[in-house]
């Protein structure tokens, strides 16, 4: 089935100034001294959907918001690359699994020059470079990010550094149990029952390794939250089947990054509440 495309235009606008990254500013019209990092899965800015969860994110938080642009106009795979089943009540049946394999590994093939261009090592080191000159030109005390699929991986990887303050891991690609080992910022994780790339045994790890922490000196909280009803994807490129599993998952993004003094519990969204008290 082709993306579910989320409604709505851009409001922010791309920044020449910034390596070509999409920029939704905060809407109190005064400089904002904290940002959020949107973390784009492997279709990049080619998508629409980051921008319009950007623009979403800058008027709750009230937070400048950044989709940098980590594969140079070049993402890994086009937007509609891997088939995804519009079915988000059950398993997925052998054919389903069979054009879902199919899609990914074509898409694999014919994007092999992508993929090389844009290895982990090479897209980690222009976040580096990109959170930089946020620092520099824009002098923000604190950063955190949001990622989906390949950013949910960056993600994971940059909590292991100082250079954010806490982190949103949205059904992330691949990582090693090394790299969940070496995080030490608050993490908080969005999970769909259904996730070839981010299954079960993988999520009863991170479980493992992150919570057995809790209650030791120097620990830091974090959250690991399933949305039952929903697959690999959801919370950036929601279905109609989905939606209400797409909101509760925003409301999730929203209370990590609100002060708990500031924190309000949204209609319906007892996930809010129960991050908000975790803090």
């Amino acid at each position: 089935m082709p993306t579910y495309i989320l409604p709505g235009e851009p409001t922010g606008k791309i920044s020449t100034e910034f390596q070509g990254a999409y920029f939704s500013p905060a809407p109190t019209g005064s400089p904002s001294k904290h940002a959020i990092l949107l973390l784009t899965d492997a279709s990049g800015l080619a998508l629409k959907n980051p921008m319009i969860i950007a623009d979403e994110l800058a008027k709750r938080l009230e937070r400048d918001v950044w989709v940098p642009d980590y594969f140079k106009g070049r993402p890994l795979f086009p937007v509609d690359a891997i088939v995804q089943p519009d079915r988000h009540d059950a398993k997925l049946t052998i054919i389903e699994w069979l054009r879902f394999i199919i899609s990914f590994v074509v898409a694999l093939v014919s994007n092999l020059p992508n993929i090389v261009r844009n290895r982990p090592s090479v897209v980690d080191k222009r976040i580096e470079y990109f959170i930089a000159i946020l620092k520099e030109k824009r002098q923000y005390e604190t950063i955190g990010a949001v990622g989906y699929g390949f950013g949910g991986a960056i993600c994971i990887r940059f909590a292991a550094t100082n250079l954010l303050e806490r982190v949103v891991v949205a059904h992330p690609a691949r990582f090693t149990l090394k790299q969940l080992k070496a995080i030490k910022i608050p993490t908080s994780w969005i999970w769909a029952p259904e996730d070839f790339f981010f299954p079960e045994s993988r999520r009863q790890q991170v479980s493992d390794v992150l919570f057995k922490r809790e209650g030791k000196e120097n620990t830091v909280k974090h959250g690991l939250v399933g949305h039952y009803g929903a697959k690999h994807g959801f919370a950036l490129r929601p279905t109609p089947n989905c939606k209400t599993q797409y909101d509760v998952a925003l409301n999730q993004i929203e209370a990590w990054f609100t002060p708990p003094d500031k924190a309000t519990l949204r209609d319906g969204s007892e996930i809010h509440f129960w991050l908000r008290r975790k803090r």
